[in-house]
Parts: C-alpha cells; sequence; structure tokens
C-alpha cells in the first residue's frame, strides 16, 4: 500500500526513471538545483515501506533549514501521521530522543545527532530500511556522514542507500571517496539536455561582463605580487613546493604537510621557517585577492588587522617596506573614495534590469560578509529595495538566526523587496524562491559552488546569469576554473553512469 497522496504527485519522467533505479540499489544522484532530489527521495521511501513496512525512514541532511524541508515534503505529499515524521536536532534532548525514535516512521535529521545517538546507543538501525544522505557531497574525511553509512550497512536487516546532490566534485578521487563512503553501486546523473529532462527546463542564459582594474590599484598589486613572490620563490628553492606559482589550494595543502610534519618531531629551523613562509604566501595571496575582487577598502581593513597582530607571520611581512608602502597606499585612496569598478556597475546592471522588468527576482552572490553589506548599502542609496541574507555565525559582527533567514526569504517571496543580497548560505541548505537573475559579484574556483549559485535561476521561467569580472585577475582565473571542473565532472558521471563504478575492496562488501 502506498503512502503517497496520489492526487497531490506528478512526478517528472525522470524521477520516476531515477527513483526507479534507486529502489534497487545504493544510488548517487546528481541534479541541478531546483530539480527534485527531495520527490526521488519520497518515490523510493513508499517503495521502502512498501516492501517492509515495519521499517522506518532516514533522512539526513546538514543544516537544519534542509532538513525542516523534508519534514514538511513527507509531511504535505503522505498520509503518514504528523506526529511519526520527526525533526530531530542536537537542541532535542538526548534522553527524549531514545522514545521518539520508537514511536517514528520517518525520523529527519543532521548526522551530527545520529552519529552521537549511534555511538551512545540510543538508536537501533536494525528497523531501518532506507537512509537518504542529503547534500553527499559533504561525504568525505571525518565527516558524520561517513560514520552513519557505515553502521547503517553493518546492521540494518535491508539497507538500501541514496545519495543526492548538485555537484559532487570535479575529481576521480573526490568522486570515488563519496561512493565509497556511501557504499555507493549506481550513479544517476541529469543536465539540462537529457531527453527526459529537457522538457521541464526553463533555458538560462549567460553573459559575462568585464571590468578593469583601476590604475591606482596597480601599484599596490605590484609591491604585493614582488613580496609574495619572496616567498614562493624560497618554498621552491628549498624543495616544500614544486612551482615558482602555486595556486592557493596548493599551499594550503603545503602548510598542512609541513605543520604536520613539524608536529611529529622535526622541529627543525628550516621547517619552522618554511611554515612563516607558507603562512607569509597564503596571507598576500589572499592580499591580493581581495584587491583584485573587492577593492582597497576591503585590502586596507586586512592589511591593518595584520599590522595589529600578534602572531609571527604578520610581525615578519609588516618588516617588509612595500607591505608598509601598500597600507600608505590604501589609506590614500580609501580617503580619496576610489572604489571597486564592480559597485557602479551592479547598480548599472541591476537598475537596467528592473527598468526592463519591475516584478524581477534578483539575487547577487558575493563572498565576504563585508562586500554583502556595501553592495546592499549602495543599492539602497540609489532607490532600489534590496536585503541581505547572511549566515548565522561570522567572525565579526552578528548574522542572522534561522529564523531571521526565513523572514527574509519569505519577504523576498512576497516581493516586498527586489533584490536579495547574499553570501554562501545562499548557495546551499535554504528554501530560496525562484530567482530570474543571478549576479555573481566575483566567481568561485569551487565547481561545487558554481552550480549551486547557478541552480537558483529560471526555475519557473527563462533565468539569466550574470557574471562580473575583473579582467587579468583571478576572477577570470577562478572563473574558467569553475567552468572546466564542472565539465570534468560531468563527463567523469556520466562515464560512471554508463559503465557502473569500479568498485575498490572493501571489507563490508564481504560482510
Amino acid at each position: 500500500m502506498s503512502v503517497l497522496k496520489l492526487d497531490s504527485l506528478e512526478p517528472r519522467e525522470y524521477q520516476r526513471n531515477i527513483a526507479k533505479i534507486a529502489s534497487e540499489k545504493n544510488t548517487l544522484v546528481v541534479l541541478p538545483t531546483g530539480m527534485g532530489k527531495t520527490l526521488i527521495s519520497l518515490l523510493v521511501a513508499d517503495d521502502r515501506l512498501g516492501k517492509y513496512p515495519e521499517s522506518k525512514i532516514m533522512i539526513l541532511s546538514p543544516t537544519r533549514p534542509l532538513s525542516a524541508q523534508h519534514k514538511s515534503t513527507f509531511e504535505n505529499f503522505t498520509i503518514i501521521p504528523h506526529g511519526q515524521i520527526i525533526l530531530l536536532t542536537g537542541k532535542v534532548r538526548p534522553e527524549d530522543r531514545t522514545e521518539l525514535y520508537k514511536n517514528a516512521k520517518i525520523i529527519i535529521a543532521t548526522p551530527q545527532t545520529i552519529e552521537n545517538d549511534i555511538e551512545n546507543n540510543r538508536i537501533d538501525l536494525s528497523k531501518f530500511s532506507f537512509v537518504v544522505f542529503d547534500e553527499a557531497h559533504r561525504t568525505v574525511k571525518e565527516y558524520s556522514y561517513s560514520y552513519v553509512a557505515k553502521k547503517f550497512r553493518l546492521q540494518s536487516k535491508n539497507p538500501l542507500i541514496l545519495g543526492l546532490t548538485a555537484s559532487p566534485g570535479a575529481t576521480q578521487e573526490k568522486i570515488e571517496e563519496i561512493c565509497d563512503n556511501l557504499f555507493i553501486k549506481a550513479v544517476e546523473i541529469r543536465s539540462e539536455s537529457d531527453l527526459d529532462v529537457e522538457s521541464y527546463v526553463q533555458p538560462i542564459e549567460s553573459e559575462t561582463i568585464y571590468v578593469e582594474i583601476p590604475e591606482e590599484f596597480k601599484k599596490i598589486k605590484i609591491l604585493l605580487e614582488e613580496a609574495l613572490k619572496d616567498d614562493l620563490y624560497w618554498l621552491k628553492d628549498h624543495r616544500y613546493t614544486f612551482s615558482y606559482k602555486p595556486i592557493k589550494k596548493m599551499l594550503l595543502d603545503t602548510q598542512k604537510k609541513i605543520i604536520a610534519s613539524y608536529m611529529r618531531g622535526s622541529k627543525n629551523y628550516g621547517a619552522f621557517w618554511a611554515m612563516m613562509r607558507t603562512a607569509g604566501a597564503i596571507k598576500l595571496t589572499h592580499a591580493i585577492e581581495l584587491l583584485e575582487t573587492q577593492g582597497v577598502k576591503f585590502l586596507h581593513e586586512f592589511l591593518k588587522r595584520m599590522e595589529k597582530s600578534k602572531k609571527r607571520t604578520d610581525a615578519r611581512l609588516f618588516k617588509d617596506p612595500r607591505i608598509r608602502e601598500c597600507v600608505k597606499l590604501c589609506e590614500v585612496l580609501s580617503i580619496s573614495g576610489i572604489e571597486h569598478p564592480k559597485l557602479g556597475k551592479i547598480v548599472e546592471l541591476v537598475k537596467n534590469l528592473l527598468d526592463e522588468n519591475p516584478d524581477a527576482k534578483i539575487i547577487v552572490f558575493a563572498n565576504y560578509r563585508a562586500t554583502v553589506d556595501k553592495i546592499n548599502k549602495i543599492l539602497n542609496e540609489f532607490g532600489i529595495s534590496s536585503d541581505v541574507l547572511i549566515g548565522q555565525t561570522i567572525k565579526e559582527g552578528k548574522g542572522l538566526t534561522q529564523q531571521q533567514q526565513i523572514a527574509v526569504l519569505n519577504r523576498f517571496r512576497e516581493s516586498e523587496f527586489s533584490v536579495l543580497v547574499c553570501s554562501s548560505v545562499g548557495e546551499e541548505g535554504l528554501d530560496i524562491p525562484s530567482i530570474d537573475y543571478a549576479i555573481f559579484y566575483e566567481s568561485v574556483p569551487s565547481e561545487i559552488r558554481h552550480i549551486q549559485r547557478r541552480g537558483r535561476v529560471g526555475r519557473q521561467s527563462i533565468g539569466k546569469v550574470i557574471f562580473l569580472l575583473t579582467k587579468g585577475t583571478r576572477d577570470e582565473v577562478y572563473y574558467y576554473s569553475s567552468l572546466r571542473k564542472e565539465k570534468k565532472m560531468k563527463g567523469m558521471l556520466y562515464r560512471m553512469k554508463e559503465k557502473g563504478i569500479k568498485k575498490k575492496g572493501n571489507l563490508l562488501d564481504w560482510v
């Protein structure tokens, strides 16, 4: 007997096709944001409860807002009594959770809560026949998903796993790690061009708008690059890196290795100096990125924090006259009011879009909280109605509580303002209304974040994504990097879909 409210549900062809496969084997489903991954989990859950009526279902998601969305889906589209659909977070007292597990049919929770309860024997996984891992790209390293999947596989009488994500990552190693940790047997991927999808999606236009880095910024950039070159050449000459121009991620990886070596006992002067040089290179790389993508005001604030810092790396950098000169130049430019040209461009862009369509919903993505505030302020100054969406905790200042985030989104949904300016919190985990236009204030090198941002656009009507890029800077590098990674990722996933997953040996395969 089906638990679905069949009169309320109209699954799309691709959702039915994917659910059929996911009902038979552990499956990783890769679908763009807004294409109904949650409904697929609902269809598979219905199949499992039909086969194992006495069993329970578990839905795991990394954030409370996402968990709340899953709860709403099960309440709205199934005949399961609402009292048996339980949303658990760490805020529910442990002693209360044990009883809730016994009485519930559908458990929706954050993975950390379930991991904690497994370790303390509060939950019996043998009763569960199906677990969904939402935002499955997080199933790497020591994240709780891996632990829960392993325990579920061992303890359940009839285990079935479903992983859901818009993007698992661009490397073979990352995808294989996710598949290994979730014991995946099949990959199901769909893009806008697939035959069973194309009739359900709206085309998304893409436009790239370039701005020139101001001449006044260039002297500062040269000074920072010269200082950075000293550290990079030292690291290469001492064989800590393999390139004179390593990317930021390579520097971060190098830093981890040097620190690990130092902590294991290699506490010689060379290792200590390597840590200093690597930390300096990372900070200078970030400083250049701030100048290129955000402007002198943001760079100046960053440098002033370094100047006041008591860290040895910062003290070493500020002994360099080139860094002290950068601070002076930033002060002069800040006083003169020279802003990054993107700020003027974004006002022009938004005004033009709203002139063409006064009812349009626009989202602006920015990487830094200070940039989010600056964009919102300047839009308001030009008479454009906008508000901000930021995370719950930030290093400086106050963030938005979960309730405040939902209130902002509800106001946006009701068209109380036209432009939502948001940080990375808008990329994952919140139910953001369908957007007509998305503007990327700066590029991100991550294909996962790139895909999640873009997926907010054009769910019901034709949408447009606009990229603001500063010519000849990291903006361009990150933009093309994310496109290249996305293309590579899709190629690998389609091959895995067609040819199957080449599994490594795993002891649990024999249990």
